[in-house]
């Protein structure tokens, strides 16, 4: 403090100094009081989800009835999980999935637990696995027209073949497939050319029912649903190449009958690709066999002359519809084929499918692996 300056300022800058000191006590205080918010605010909040990640009740062994139906997202399934009370909050269980990165989680009915641990619950709804035991379980295979459907229906159930048939080419079940999934089962099943209107829209896959005698129109509905959930899965790709749900299915179908291997599908559906650009028809044999409406094990060459608007030797593009039931393989295979230049291909007595970008090529293969083997 300088001695020399008058009474008045040392006054002014005595009292300038000690509001100094406040103001650094005030502003200490205010951090002080900022962290400690926020150090309560951050240990509130681990408590908080810590809390709300634990099991709903520890002791509670009884299993809760859980319905996911196809197409559920993470919303509608921690939501769902919230209100049957075997989570305590949906937000913390949905952020809680994508901090955990898990994804995929199956449709089906689960019997879970309030006991039951939130990692547990995921690790069920990623696997699908049901722990209730299913009353009636039908698997259909990929490649399967709606007839041999029907024979499928007829041996695990007590519905006939003809009962089956019946119901999917019945206009009043078709119009309400058509109501409940607008985005798969379009108006382009109406196109005057075609067989059947569901040909190639029940997927292919194993189903569990959970009562002793489902309705027929609850199992094929079944079957329907899930089709448009993997339709819907491929939207972006199908916007992308410019191809309708009825055109999707109805490629696929053509690989899954053709193709024997995963690298076959993607190869020929090359093929099919090359040939609508140079405007060829397809010539695939199995849209001979199924214009002929028969199972053969050799498409004959007056087979070929068949006047059937499903016949690809003597018509361009692709058939009217699906031909039969794709799987996850050959739906893949026609938004993603290979890059080739091959035309043709022909397969040998093993199956394997032996492909050529000319003509002359196609002609060696079949000499080659067709005639010198007979």
């Amino acid at each position: 403090m300088d001695p020399k300056l008058p009474d008045d300022q040392l006054k002014r800058l005595q009292e300038q100094r000690h509001e100094k000191r406040i103001v650094r006590k005030i502003v200490m205080y205010v951090g002080i009081a900022i962290i400690a918010i926020a150090l309560i605010g951050s240990i509130s909040s681990y408590f908080y989800i810590s809390n709300a990640l634990k099991p709903v009740d520890p002791d509670n062994k009884k299993a809760v009835k859980i319905e996911l139906p196809i197409g559920s997202n993470i919303d509608t399934i921690s939501q769902t999980l919230e209100d049957k009370g075997v989570i305590r909050n949906a937000k913390i269980f949905k952020y809680y999935t994508k901090f955990k990165n898990a994804s995929g989680f199956q449709a089906g009915t689960y019997q879970i637990p309030p006991s039951m641990s939130i990692d547990d619950i995921i690790k069920s709804l990623k696997t699908g696995k049901v722990y209730r035991k299913a009353d009636l379980q039908i698997t259909i295979p990929e490649g399967l027209t709606l007839d041999q459907i029907g024979n499928i229906i007829a041996k695990n159930t007590d519905y006939t073949s003809k009962e089956f048939m019946k119901l999917v080419t019945n206009e009043k079940f078709i119009k309400e497939m058509k109501a409940k999934y607008p985005e798969t089962v379009t108006k382009d099943i109406n196109g005057k050319d075609i067989r059947y209107k569901l040909e190639g829209y029940l997927y292919p896959s194993t189903y569990d029912f959970f009562t002793k005698k489902p309705t027929l129109e609850e199992i094929v509905e079944k079957m329907i649903a899930q089709t448009d959930a993997i339709v819907r899965s491929y939207e972006p790709q199908l916007k992308e190449l410019g191809m309708t749900p009825h055109e999707f299915l109805t490629f696929a179908s053509l690989l899954e009958r053709e193709a024997t291997a995963q690298t076959d599908r993607e190869t020929i559906a090359s093929v099919f690709n090359n040939r609508i650009e140079q405007g060829m028809p397809l010539q695939t044999d199995p849209t001979v066999l199924y214009a002929l409406g028969e199972h053969k094990d050799r498409v004959l060459y007056k087979d070929l002359e068949v006047k059937n608007p499903y016949n690809t030797y003597l018509n361009k593009g692709l058939p009217p519809g699906p031909i039969a039931n794709a799987g996850r393989a050959s739906l893949d295979a026609t938004v993603d084929p290979a890059k080739t230049k091959y035309l043709y291909f022909v397969a040998d007595k093993d199956g394997n499918n032996h492909f050529a970008e000319t003509y002359s090529e196609h002609q060696n293969n079949v000499a080659k692996y067709i005639k010198s083997q007979k």
